[in-house]
């Protein structure tokens, strides 16, 4: 796996104070949040080849959303699956729901909400209704395991502990601690801060869809 240099690391530390500013529009971000949760997520036609041309916008849109929906629903899991999700046009509003446990694994300060958010978007877009399908099964572990590996890459660690500690804030603030980890986590900026993760993760996951395009269209 290639190792992060002290350059990487330092370009993440320097996105994660942009981010501690909060999102330019907080109020739109709210009112299109809003109108998801009450008229779910729109279905969409998928034109592959346009997907493919447009690669590098689709990404940096759905980096950007993630971020900005973590800084305002305030759950890593929801907003990295919820991004994916909606530029795919993959599911629909409960799926969304389903993840609300989901970051840090509950908060037990495990696997970042950003990296089980994307794994679900993969799956949904990979698997298949066919409860028997073995081999979309297989496909879809072999997506998340390179979501993983793409992740770690990234930030060095797929858990919420260690990317606190090791690029967010210098430390770890658990936050299923209401009297001290949750208020020194939201002082810290915690919730602006941690849009990195989950638009870390969508990023990868829409990555990985679009070069699965690419395959199929360069196979087919």
């Amino acid at each position: 796996m290639k190792q992060k240099t002290p350059e990487d690391v330092e370009s993440l530390k320097k996105r994660v104070q942009e981010l501690a500013k909060g999102p330019e529009d907080k109020e739109a971000v709210k009112a299109r949040l809003k109108e998801l949760s009450q008229q779910g997520i729109p279905k969409k036609e998928i034109n592959p080849d346009e997907m493919i041309n447009m690669k590098e916008q689709i990404l940096e849109r759905v980096q950007r959303r993630a971020e900005v929906y973590e800084q305002v629903s305030q759950s890593c899991a929801k907003s990295a699956a919820l991004a994916v999700i909606e530029e795919f046009g993959l599911g629909d509003i409960s799926v969304i729901k389903a993840l609300s446990g989901f970051p840090g694994i509950a908060l037990t300060g495990e696997t970042c909400g950003g990296v089980t958010g994307a794994m679900v978007a993969l799956s949904l877009y990979f698997g298949r209704d066919d409860l028997l399908d073995h081999g979309a099964n297989a496909r879809t572990y072999g997506k998340c395991r390179k979501l993983i590996q793409y992740f770690e890459q990234t930030l060095g660690t797929t858990k919420c502990r260690e990317i606190h500690e090791n690029i967010i804030f210098g430390r770890y603030y658990n936050t299923a601690d209401i009297e001290e980890g949750y208020p020194g986590f939201v002082r810290d900026k915690g919730f602006e801060k941690c849009g990195l993760p989950p638009g870390i993760g969508a990023r990868i996951a829409a990555r990985i869809i679009i070069e699965d395009m690419e395959k199929s269209r360069k196979t087919g």
